[in-house]
């Protein structure tokens, strides 16, 4: 079991605001944690981008909550203690809650916990023969949601924005494949006064540990920014505008709350969850059903010690009264209900001394800085490196060599330094700088402006190219089986291979006779002892064929495996699928690529900038040369198939009944037309369906013709444009 951390440390915890002291009046004091807080909970909930600990902005919470309740007179609408945390994004629509969405008052260890029960108890007048029942559910650290049903059927999703008001994120919700899109309907049936719509049930939304490990490990490797822990991955992630970026995130829901629970056809907490089970709603089904103080303090305790066995990341215990007509009878404060209260968990974090910074260079060039400190036990595993990202991390956070720091494991997860003890630090340590030429290769390191990330643009380099061939024969990219990682740092190793075209120029003898890390001992057949063993004939023979067959995979296997900056396989598939053929996306503009879907102006310079670097041309034409397919095949039947759509560019939007967008553009395409991601000038025709919303709205105000599906299927059957 994990040691629990006590609350009530007397060493003051790190932070930005002062404490509290006889020289700072409690006028001034209210004024300041004010300032803070919100601004902190705007970084939070806005941003996404939390700028101090849970720990350290739960401590100023309750220092305020204090400051207040001794003085009464200071409390104003406009304190944080009277709103629920979160704001309102202008990026997406607002959506009215049936009713508030409140927040959950905080216990900060057994003893607040203790004195909550017991007045909770003394309220409800319970006996030793009559004790009130109380619901422990894992508290998930995710985003707060309201999913409303009309009749069993989705119709719309918002956040919890500031508890009054939310943002639209329907679509987004959509792709979460765990949020049905009908509900059971025989549940639906027995709702209070015959009543079945509408229905507002409420939950968060979070991503498992192993999809934030990978999500920041891809991001890291790109030399994007990192989310700081799985919370903020899932806000982030929904909180997107293309929907595609969301479905691809891997987010889950838990549900366990309603809007007006007085419809549901079910009297208490316990029964509620398990009522919308059978909704078909995705439930957390690690809640207990508890009688006493005693059970509630196991639960807690169990779930503190069980919590790094979970594949979701959870921050403590909501302890709620199960009845929901004492519920009622207590009701709620400004900002909390007074029927539930959250046992916070205290984070588990260790001291390290900090050894050394050394530099890693990923496959596209990103010099990224790890710490090296001494092992520490932390959240069940012992560590002992943990990446800084970048540079600016690192003098955000400010840690030196020598420093002793803090570390612990986001999400329960990735090591993670948190900081140094500065008052520890020893007197010779000196901030961090990027180092001025590649620890690889020697070459002179870029930095470009408005970029975190430092790189060496060197092609040559040793470290990049092992990571490019490595994942230029991955599955989602060529695709070449048995060409893994030691067989390829043997071919770097003895001079075969530099770059993924001298893959294409190896024979089979090359292969067979290449040396492995093993040797012979005297076998009485001519090899000396200590001779290394070669590879061997039958392993060339599938390593070729392999190659071989690598040479027709489609283009957007291709484009993923060259590594281009920022292009990821779905992005591979859009560009492929819109223009063909690799000298067809050479000779875009930068206009052109941003209409294809995904594709943003930093995404549209990165790959203008790949194909305007000579080495890397140099490198498609020996790829060309080798039989390498550059170019999507279109089927043909018979003699070629015409093009009738030629220079034509279509938008797609909204559902298309009996066909999908997917195979609405591939049809389009077989005729020549060009299909893109978002509407502009350029666009000829924008296809809706039901469901059209912002690209209809535009190519309404822009004059761009609108089809319907009726227009559509005349087009595909005689490839006529209409008048």
């Amino acid at each position: 079991m994990a040691r629990q951390l006590s609350i009530f440390d007397e060493d003051e915890p790190t932070g930005a605001a002062p404490q509290t002291g006889a020289e700072v009046a409690p006028e001034a004091r209210v004024v300041e944690l004010n300032n803070l807080l919100h601004r902190y909970a705007h970084d939070y909930y806005a941003l996404d981008a939390p700028s101090v600990s849970d720990a350290e902005f739960d401590r100023l919470v309750r220092e305020l909550r204090d400051l207040e309740a001794a003085h009464p007179e200071l409390v104003t609408p406009a304190s944080y203690t009277q709103h629920v945390g979160g704001s309102v994004s202008e990026q997406f629509a607002p959506v009215t809650h049936a009713r508030r969405m409140f927040s959950i008052d905080d216990a900060m260890g057994l003893a607040e916990l203790d004195a909550w029960l017991e007045r909770t108890d003394r309220e409800l007048g319970a006996t030793a023969e009559h004790p009130v029942a109380y619901t422990c559910e894992l508290k998930i650290d995710g985003l707060g949601v309201a999913i409303t049903y009309d009749d069993g059927t989705f119709i719309r999703a918002a956040t919890r924005g500031d508890g009054a008001v939310g943002e639209d994120v329907t679509a987004n919700v959509r792709t979460l494949k765990d949020v049905p899109y009908a509900l059971h309907t025989a549940p639906l049936d027995a709702m209070a006064n015959g009543r079945a719509t509408p229905l507002e049930v409420r939950g968060e939304v979070y991503m498992p540990k192993a999809s934030f490990v990978h999500l920041n490990a891809e991001r890291d490797r790109l030399g994007e920014s990192v989310f700081a822990n799985p919370r903020n991955a899932a806000a982030g992630s929904l909180r997107q505008k293309n929907p595609k970026i969301t479905a691809g995130r891997d987010l889950e829901t838990f549900i366990y709350a309603v809007a007006e629970p007085e419809l549901v056809p079910v009297s208490s907490q316990h029964a509620f969850l398990g009522w919308l089970a059978e909704l078909g709603l995705s439930v957390n089904r690690n809640f207990r059903l508890c009688t006493s103080a005693k059970e509630v303090h196991a639960y807690c305790e169990r779930a503190l010690e069980r919590r790094g066995e979970l594949e979701y990341d959870i921050d403590g215990v909501v302890v709620k009264v199960d009845d929901f007509a004492l519920q009622a009878e207590l009701g709620f404060t400004a900002r909390a209900p007074r029927w539930a209260i959250a046992f916070k968990f205290p984070p588990e974090e260790r001291e390290s001394v900090l050894r050394d910074i050394r530099i890693q260079v990923g496959r596209t060039g990103v010099l990224t800085p790890v710490a090296d400190f001494d092992p520490v036990f932390v959240a069940g595993s012992t560590i002992a490196h943990a990446t800084l990202h970048n540079l600016d991390e690192i003098h955000k956070k400010d840690v030196r060599v020598g420093d002793t720091i803090v570390v612990h494991k986001a999400g329960d997860v990735i090591p993670e330094v948190v900081g140094p003890v500065e008052a520890k630090r020893p007197a010779d340590a000196v901030p961090f700088e990027m180092p001025v030429v590649c620890p690889s290769c020697g070459s002179p390191v870029v930095h470009e402006l408005g970029e975190v990330a430092y790189r060496c643009i060197s092609i040559d380099c040793p470290a990049q190219t092992a990571e490019r061939l490595e994942h230029w024969v991955s599955r989602k990219a060529m695709d070449v089986d048995g060409m893994g990682r030691e067989l390829i740092g043997r071919l770097i190793r003895f001079g075969f291979v530099r770059d993924v075209a001298d893959l294409y120029a190896l024979t089979e003898e090359d292969l067979a006779a290449l040396p492995t890390d093993r040797t012979y001992s005297s076998d009485g057949k001519g090899h000396e002892k200590g001779d290394p063993v070669p590879t061997g004939r039958k392993t060339a023979e599938k390593v070729m064929a392999q190659l071989e067959a690598s040479k027709h995979r489609p283009l957007a296997r291709l484009l993923f495996g060259l590594g281009i900056r920022h292009v990821g396989a779905s992005v591979a598939e859009a560009l492929a699928g819109t223009f063909g053929s690799i000298e067809a996306l050479r000779g875009a503009t930068e206009e052109e690529l941003c209409e294809v879907e995904g594709v943003g102006p930093t995404m549209a310079a990165a790959i203008s900038e790949f194909f305007r670097t000579p080495q890397n041309l140099e490198v498609l034409e020996r790829l060309r040369q080798a039989g390498v397919s550059v170019a999507d095949e279109i089927p043909l039947s018979g003699e070629e198939r015409p093009q009738p759509l030629a220079g034509k560019t279509f938008v797609l939007t909204g559902t298309l009944e009996g066909m999908t967008r997917d195979e609405a553009g591939a049809a389009l395409k077989a005729l020549g037309a060009k299909v893109a991601g978002s509407v502009s000038k350029k666009t000829s025709y924008v296809v809706a369906g039901p469901g059209a919303g912002s690209k209809l709205a535009k190519a309404q105000s822009l004059g761009v013709p609108v089809l319907d599906r009726a227009a559509l299927d005349a087009i595909l059957a005689t490839g006529e444009l209409p008048e």
